[in-house]
């Protein structure tokens, strides 16, 4: 006796060996069982996800003879439309019977009464392949046919269906397969034939069947035929030429590491040996995927292909914004291979893409933010203004550095709020004499480690108090004397403050550095203006949110660095009031600065 294949063997004979499907099953199963079965049935959906076995389950259900437990697969209806053989239940493959003589037959058979069975049933499978005249004669007959007869018809491509016939028929939509219940029928098959698979193997078969139970069991088949009675990952990755997960995560190192040798020297073996690339896009793509989305979740039980000590291994290489970048760089090249007359080429290209990405990352603008100057047209004399008080500021030089990790608002706000608080404040933060401090800060740089020395001794209470006088920035940009400086801040927010420090968060790295470099003129602005006697430090919004991971990974592991010593600001005995009575000019000059000024004098 010829070898039957597995998914011919282990066809669903009954509602309850149909493999996922439950909204469809449930449904025909109340049908049957209170007589309320319709004339016309559309079964459309991906191959292999079971149409063809539950119309035949169907045909059993209706013409069975246990009432009351059908299909019950004992009588003779069930046994005969088993065996494919019962006079009344008719298989028509529209693919290769799509005119409309072949269409005009089944009508004119349709009017006789059923010879065995209850009702006479018709499956055309493929039904979108009938031509547009068997499907205009086939219309009348599906809209009324004799109550002896039941038309299922099953597509793969619903949307080629002509509207009018669809909506003769009652439709139901096949869903791919769940991966988990792929896998157990699959293991259930396994222990029928006494074999024995390893669940990576199994794993893999799952994902390659994508959603179909019928070719889940025929790359079981193959694999079969291939290792015999024990089959492994490496069995099935032998087969069809696909990478295990630990050499995609190698050929994601090379790309790390800037390893450009090896990674060409990688793609060039694989292909040699007839690895599909494209699948192995759509697997990086996948992996990467899973990476960012732990990255916002930490939840595990969200990843598939990867474990948790991989994931986080990915995230230590590269930040989750980084490797979103990585994703649409794969996903074009994805798309560009349709097109393509060699696949590895672009394959190899989207790889050195990822280089490229994960080599600029992270490097500092350095360049400064150039400001056209304005011309302005006065008919007086220039009058030079009355430069702002000098105040004496330990931190001479800061610089921003951008980076970028990606971080839920909600997260970061409690970081804050459960972080170490060396300070409880109940109200205003009370104003002390000036602390001699044993550490001097000069020519530092914003760094991650300095801002974590910062973050360790924030406090929520002076961030509230200090986030109450920012809100007075607003009218302060409508006031000419300091409008300059209420909007270069505005747009920032308190990421966090100390006793000394407020340390700022900006959208962008130009406006960060800008603030940076103008501390010794901004922070007079605050003290007379909002009350805020400190220090100030800017920071991009992204390197907030990176530093925020940091401290909460670092907190976890009790290596937070000790707080950096911020000398307190000491005012001048004698306050000097940054607004005079100006002129328009002088107005305009502290607005827009001398240096960005241009002075144009018109002759009337």
């Amino acid at each position: 006796m010829s070898y039957k294949a597995l998914y011919r063997t282990y066809r669903p004979v009954d509602f309850e060996d149909v493999a996922g499907q439950q909204h469809i099953v449930q449904t025909l199963k109340n049908a049957v069982r209170r007589q309320k079965i319709a004339h016309a049935y559309l079964f459309c959906g991906p191959r292999g996800t079971g149409k063809t076995s539950i119309a035949k389950i169907l045909a059993k259900a209706v013409n069975c003879h246990d009432r009351d437990n059908s299909p019950c697969g004992t009588c003779p209806s069930c046994l005969s439309i088993q065996k494919g053989n019962h006079p009344d239940i008719i298989e028509i493959d529209a693919a290769s019977n799509n005119g409309v003589d072949e269409i005009r037959d089944i009508i004119e058979k349709v009017k006789y009464a059923p010879i065995e069975a209850t009702y006479k049933v018709y499956i055309i499978d493929e039904v979108h392949m009938l031509s547009a005249g068997a499907f205009n004669a086939l219309l009348k007959t599906l809209e009324e046919p004799p109550g002896h007869v039941i038309f299922v018809l099953a597509t793969t491509e619903p949307h080629k269906v002509l509207p009018t016939i669809i909506s003769r028929c009652q439709r139901y939509d096949f869903t791919r397969v769940p991966f988990e219940e792929i896998i157990e029928r699959m293991q259930a098959i396994i222990t029928k034939e006494n074999l024995h698979v390893e669940q990576d193997a199994l794993r893999l078969v799952a994902t390659l069947a994508d959603g179909g139970m019928r070719d889940a069991l025929s790359i079981l088949d193959q694999c079969i035929a291939y290792a015999q009675d024990h089959i492994t990952a490496a069995d099935v990755n032998a087969i069809y030429g696909i990478t295990t997960t630990e050499e995609k995560l190698d050929m994601l190192s090379n790309v790390f590491n800037h390893e450009a040798s090896i990674l060409m020297n990688r793609i060039k073996m694989l292909s040699e040996k007839g690895t599909d690339i494209k699948r192995l896009t759509s697997d990086l793509i996948e992996l990467l995927k899973e990476t960012v989305i732990y990255s916002y979740t930490h939840d595990q039980s969200l990843l598939e292909k990867l474990s948790a000590d991989q994931a986080s291994e990915l995230l230590q290489k590269a930040p989750a914004r980084q490797l979103i970048e990585m994703m649409d760089t794969l996903m074009e090249t994805m798309e560009k291979y349709r097109t393509a007359s060699n696949v590895t080429s672009y394959f190899e290209v989207s790889l050195l893409k990822m280089m490229a990405i994960s080599d600029t990352a992270y490097v500092p603008q350095t360049e400064p933010v150039k400001v056209e100057k304005p011309v302005v047209r006065v008919e007086k004399p220039v009058v030079q203004p009355e430069p702002l008080p000098e105040y004496k500021v330990t931190v001479e030089e800061v610089t921003g550095e951008q980076s970028s990790l990606a971080l839920d608002e909600e997260d970061v706000e409690s970081v804050m709020e459960e972080g170490p608080s060396l300070f409880e404040v109940a109200e205003e933060p009370k104003k002390e004499e000036p602390v001699e401090r044993h550490a001097i800060l000069k020519d530092i740089q914003l760094d991650p480690e300095f801002v974590l020395g910062l973050l360790v001794q924030a406090n929520k209470q002076y961030k509230n108090y200090d986030t109450d006088n920012w809100s007075k920035l607003t009218p302060l940009t409508r006031n000419l004397s300091v409008a300059r400086y209420a909007n270069l801040l505005k747009d920032c927010d308190i990421a966090a403050s100390g006793k000394d420090f407020i340390l700022l968060a900006a959208p962008y790295e130009a406006l960060s550095n800008e603030i940076n470099e103008m501390k010794k003129e901004l922070e007079p602005f605050l003290w007379d203006y909002l009350n805020i006697e400190k220090q100030m430090f800017a920071i991009t919004i992204d390197m907030f949110k990176e530093c925020t991971q940091l401290f909460i990974q670092r907190r976890a592991a009790g290596t937070l660095p000790q707080p950096v010593l911020i000398d307190p600001i000491k005012r001048n005995e004698e306050k000097q009031d940054v607004v005079k009575e100006k002129s328009t000019v002088d107005q305009l000059i502290d607005l827009f600065g001398k240096e960005n000024l241009k002075i144009v004098e018109e002759d009337h």
